[in-house]
């Protein structure tokens, strides 16, 4: 692999606690990126809000404002994140769909890609930009635009199930699967709206657990591990 998009999820970030940051697995993410950087893979990532905000669980405030807080939060995790890559020895940058002042860059195809070149870590944070769309929907339209060769979705729940492995033990976990499988059966690997983009542009998705042992690097390295998605 050349390029991909890790998108990490908030939650799984958080470990343990649950909300904010758990910093022993933020380096355990930044320590396992450094090295598919070091083996010459480009990488931009996508990091959820959930360890701070879910928008759409709010039922007080419009959608619109519930969903511009959610952006928000993924700006603050990418800050973070990115930060702890430059701990480790990456050299990152941060990307949003909208000014934020000097915290960010405006994101661009142009600009990403320069990054690259510079062998920096892409974070795209903001999701698109726009209300009534998940963090979902934002990576795969940065994977689709700086064409990535595959999403690594990296989550708290290590592939995907038939139904909720939380609440059902008996719960089958697919090896692999077609992403017009995950449409119709509405298997909530992400939201429909995302997989379809997905689906129509080829970009296949990996769904593994962010906890396993360097689950990022055997993604990356083709090793089986999660679900593959496939397009």
């Amino acid at each position: 692999m050349k390029r991909v998009l890790l998108k990490l999820s908030g939650e799984a970030l958080a470990g343990e606690k649950k909300t904010g940051f758990d910093e022993f697995t933020v380096m355990e993410v930044a320590k396992q990126v450094k090295t598919i950087v070091e083996d010459g893979v480009e990488v931009g990532v996508v990091i959820g809000g959930g360890n701070f905000w879910r928008g759409r669980t709010s039922e007080t405030i419009d959608r619109t404002k519930a969903d511009q807080i959610g952006m928000l939060a993924t700006v603050m995790n990418c800050i973070y994140v990115s930060e702890i890559f430059r701990y480790v020895g990456m050299k990152t940058q941060v990307l949003t769909p909208f000014e934020c002042g000097s915290f960010t860059k405006l994101f661009s195809k142009d600009r990403a890609n320069k990054y690259f070149g510079k062998g920096m870590v892409v974070f795209f944070a903001g999701g698109t930009g726009h209300p009534y769309f998940s963090t979902d929907m934002g990576a795969a339209l940065r994977a689709v635009e700086i064409e990535a060769e595959i999403i690594l979705a990296a989550k708290a729940i290590d592939g995907v199930y038939d139904s909720d492995p939380r609440k059902n033990p008996d719960a089958k976990k697919y090896e692999t699967l077609p992403m017009k499988e995950v449409v119709e059966k509405q298997l909530g690997v992400m939201d429909l709206a995302a997989a379809v983009l997905c689906m129509e542009n080829k970009i296949p998705m990996k769904v593994f657990g962010l906890n396993e042992k360097d689950s990022i690097i055997q993604a990356v390295r083709g090793n089986q591990t999660g679900t593959m998605v496939t397009v």
